[in-house]
């Protein structure tokens, strides 16, 4: 808060602009769709206005709100599977096969359980340690690396032969 009792939000500001795209795209791979990324980086973005003060003393602010994010997602996640679970009969998802890898790899991933894809995706995709990813999620290390383990046996079970996607024809 300034003097006059308004949010200093020019920092915010600065830190949203160059941010935004990191953080939509770590969203977009949680989410899987470019709808409900928007939507959960949007909302990660409006929890770090309302906690910039504190945001902004962090020794990393983009990791910070990478916490944030996967927390929202998580949370949203959980929240939703609950109200599916309390209102209908949960069925297999079908599965999703499509000619390029990044519809492929989406839709395996989608078929992960939210914390074991959440973790991969931080893993893997943003290239963070185990001892990183088990702060962020708020668990051992050891959980990190046998839910990654699984979910990676997973992946290579439903996208098959890694040969198909690393030749070209």
């Amino acid at each position: 808060m300034t003097a006059d009792g308004s949010r200093d939000s020019t920092g915010f500001e600065e830190f949203a602009r160059a941010n935004q795209r990191r953080l939509y795209r770590t969203a977009y791979l949680l989410c899987g769709d470019a709808e409900s990324a928007r939507d959960l980086t949007q909302t990660t973005l409006a929890k770090l206005f309302q906690y910039w003060h504190r945001a902004s003393k962090a020794d990393q602010p983009a990791a910070y709100a990478r916490t944030v994010l996967t927390r929202t997602y998580l949370a949203e996640r959980r929240r939703r599977l609950r109200d599916f679970l309390a209102h209908s009969h949960v069925d297999a998802p079908p599965s999703a096969v499509g000619p390029e890898l990044t519809v492929t790899l989406l839709a395996a991933l989608a078929e992960l359980p939210p914390r074991a894809r959440a973790m991969v995706v931080l893993r893997y995709w943003e290239d963070l340690g185990v001892q990183t990813v088990a702060e962020l999620l708020r668990c051992s290390e050891s959980t990190v690396k046998s839910q990654c383990s699984r979910s990676l046996a997973t992946l290579r079970t439903r996208l098959g032969d890694p040969h198909l996607y690393t030749t070209r024809s």
